[in-house]
């Protein structure tokens, strides 16, 4: 190649200063008959500053092609059971005692005597699956302390897109009846597709859990089925947070906003998020056991899960009010104060403003004021986590890890255990470019981390449930792919951690970080805690794709580009200082379709020197990873390689890249390098599916 690009210029990243920090505490929420209680610990660290670097986090899960669960395919059982005329009856969730519960629900509990499992078809004369879509409405509470899905389903009615992702619509009880439906659910970075029968258990003829308000409808009560089945039983369902729902309903990461402690624009994100399509629900904290459902004087239920449906500004005494819709999943007990049906305050209001105010049975307003003194929480979970705190859409990144603790290898528990917390396992992301939201004066880089206990209700059975989890985040430089020990973990502080340690399925938060590289230790509060997790992270992918218009291009470079125009893939074939027979016509190929914006299969100026500038920066980063000075990468030089290109990429794409672009030796040319980073490029700019199941397919 020409002159100017063997004459880049290595750049060294200095070391950071380090500072000593302050003394901190891990406070553990962990249960027990009064609720909830504090157990505050202390440990001694310090704190050290951060470099910058670029992480472009890929994204995860895909709808479009769930994962069969249990290895069930719909189709294939619908069309057997239709063409044998028999109805399905699932094996793998059977109508028996072991489906209900262990305990309050086991075999022997009096709430489980005279229940029978009945199909749809014997509870009504005109079963319906959905009549005139899903609604609020359609979800009331039956004998099982899961108001919490409930509040989900209900808010998961309000989004006809997100709604038509969980319950398919190719079926019902017209001509393709056979006894089967099935349901789309997110667990844990991955949809599934979960297939059930239409028996379900009642008591005297009627529904014993979820069913709909005019009982002819059901929907809801399959959808709470399919959920007990991933779960192991119904009474797995007993008791969670709206948030979890919120996420297996969507695949997205859910915040929690101590209304407390709320910012002072509160109510302008939640108008946000409902707008955006998200799920909204709220809570009143409990005291106590006694508490528990306890209805206030003016009927709001402590520790119950409602649904938030909506907030809208009415015209009031000459002033703008502020009201928020809230629904109980009961259907019924309702709020009994201030803008409550047919409370006094209502009739100061216009009647064509109080037209576009209507709430359904269960359903209440409340002013914004009143639900902020009333209410402990509010949990909000979207497919788009930006639009929560910005008016523009962006793109956001996803990623996620897998890990296991496990006792006496990797169950180090929280920092109050600093001889095994170092044990956990690390997450290490990047985070380089500052948000560029006009209406935030917090300079930093958002990113929002959720950790997730998996499969813990299924556990309920042998004794076990959910452990109080948490997680810390350092600031590191310097440190390539190794495992912090004990040492670096006592003479460094934290520079972030979740907001408690809680014994809920995922503790997520929101965070801004300056640029930098960062550690995720998560752990269980005590240690030698055995199970399974995953970590996800989201950060707004704010790099645009660089281009360079004519009018930057500079005299010396439009000389060379008109010197050799027609001729690009010859310049392109001529030898560096670096080991390389030069670009195959392959990698040209490549280049050529990425950057050929004008489909014509041909380099304008504008467009090679985009390239070049391109080519350019690869060839620094591929030096600098070099770490031997070879000419060639390894393996494992062109994983760090491609990270600090922007791809974060989990162990199975990293096999298969290496299987793909490496020689016989496992060393991988600059030609080979290129390629592979356009072709990276290319897939994230055109894929439509979940990123590493599109990789998976395309890089073999």
């Amino acid at each position: 190649m020409p002159d100017q690009l063997k004459k880049v210029i290595k750049t060294h990243i200095q070391p950071p200063n380090q500072a000593r920090g302050a003394e901190n505490l891990d406070i553990g929420l962990l249960p027990h008959k009064g609720g909830l209680r504090y157990k505050p610990q202390k440990v001694q660290s310090q704190y050290n500053n951060a470099s910058c670097c670029k992480n472009a986090a890929s994204g995860f899960g895909t709808n479009a092609n769930a994962v069969k669960y249990l290895n069930q395919n719909f189709e294939s059982l619908r069309s057997e059971c239709l063409s044998r005329g028999q109805l399905f009856c699932d094996t793998t969730f059977p109508a028996a005692p072991e489906s209900l519960g262990f305990n309050e629900l086991g075999p022997r509990s009096p709430k489980t005597r005279g229940v029978e499992w009945k199909r749809p078809g014997e509870l009504t004369s005109s079963p319906e699956f959905i009549v005139g879509g899903a609604t609020r409405t359609d979800i009331c509470q039956g004998g099982l302390g899961d108001c919490w899905l409930l509040a989900a389903i209900a808010s998961l009615t309000l989004n006809e897109d997100v709604l038509a992702r969980v319950v398919p619509s190719n079926q019902g009880f017209g001509q393709d009846y056979a006894g089967i439906f099935h349901f789309q659910l997110w667990q844990f970075g991955e949809w599934v597709d979960v297939v059930v029968d239409d028996r379900l258990p009642t008591r005297d003829g009627e529904l014993l859990f979820v069913h709909s308000a005019t009982g002819s409808e059901f929907w809801s009560a399959l959808l709470e089925k399919a959920y007990a089945k991933v779960n192991g039983c119904y009474e797995a369902l007993s008791g969670g947070s709206t948030t979890e729902g919120f996420e297996d309903f969507t695949g997205g990461i859910a915040e929690i906003y101590e209304l407390k402690q709320a910012p002072s624009n509160m109510f302008q994100i939640i108008r946000k998020a409902l707008e955006a399509g998200a799920l909204l629900g709220c809570s009143i904290d409990i005291t106590s056991a006694a508490d528990s459902e306890a209805i206030t004087y003016q009927k709001l239920v402590k520790g119950h899960a409602y649904s938030l449906t909506g907030a809208i500004e009415v015209n009031y005494q000459g002033r703008k009010e502020k009201l928020v819709r809230v629904r109980n999943p009961w259907g019924q007990v309702e709020w009994t104060g201030a803008w409550s049906d047919n409370s006094s305050e209502w009739n100061a209001v216009d009647p064509s403003e109080r037209e576009n105010v209507k709430s359904e049975d269960g359903e209440f307003w409340m002013s914004f004021s009143d639900f902020v003194r009333q209410y402990s929480r509010i949990e909000i979970c979207t497919l788009t986590p930006d639009t929560l705190t910005s008016d523009s859409v962006k793109h956001w990144s996803a990623c996620k890890f897998d890990g296991t603790w496990r006792r006496g290898s990797t169950a180090g528990g929280c920092r109050n255990h600093p001889y095994t917390f170092w044990m956990n396992p690390q997450f290490k992301i990047k985070l380089e470019e500052e948000d560029d939201d006009p209406d935030d004066d917090e300079v930093g880089c958002s990113v929002v981390i959720g950790l997730i206990q998996k499969n813990r209700r299924k556990l309920r059975k042998s004794g076990e449930d959910m452990h109080t989890i948490g997680y810390a985040i350092y600031e590191f430089h310097g440190q390539k792919d190794v495992h912090l020990d004990k040492n670096y973990f006592l003479t460094h502080a934290q520079k972030a951690r979740s907001e408690t340690f809680i014994n809920l399925r995922e503790v997520s938060t929101r965070f801004k970080l300056p640029p930098g590289e960062y550690l995720i230790v998560p752990s269980t509060f005590e240690p030698h805690k055995n199970g399974d997790f995953c970590v996800l992270y989201i950060i707004p992918f704010l790099t645009p794709q660089e281009t360079v218009s004519e009018d930057e291009v500079d005299a010396g470079f439009r000389g060379l580009f008109t010197k050799l125009a027609g001729d690009v893939i010859c310049l392109l074939l001529t030898g560096t200082d670096i080991k390389t027979d030069g670009f195959s016509l392959d990698t040209c190929r490549v280049m050529v379709n990425l950057m050929d914006e004008s489909g014509n299969g041909k380099l304008g100026l504008a467009e090679f020197a985009t390239l070049w500038k391109k080519i350019q920066k690869y060839l620094v980063i591929y030096k600098k990873n070099d770490m031997d000075g070879s000419g060639c990468m390894s393996t494992p030089e062109m994983r760090m390689a491609l990270k600090e290109t922007g791809f974060s990429l989990n162990d199975c794409i990293h096999q298969i890249l290496a299987a793909r672009y490496g020689d016989a030796d496992m060393k991988i040319d600059f030609d080979n390098f290129v390629s592979c980073v356009m072709r990276l490029e290319m897939i994230i700019l055109n894929g439509s599916f979940s990123f590493f199941q599109w990789l998976t397919i395309a890089m073999i």
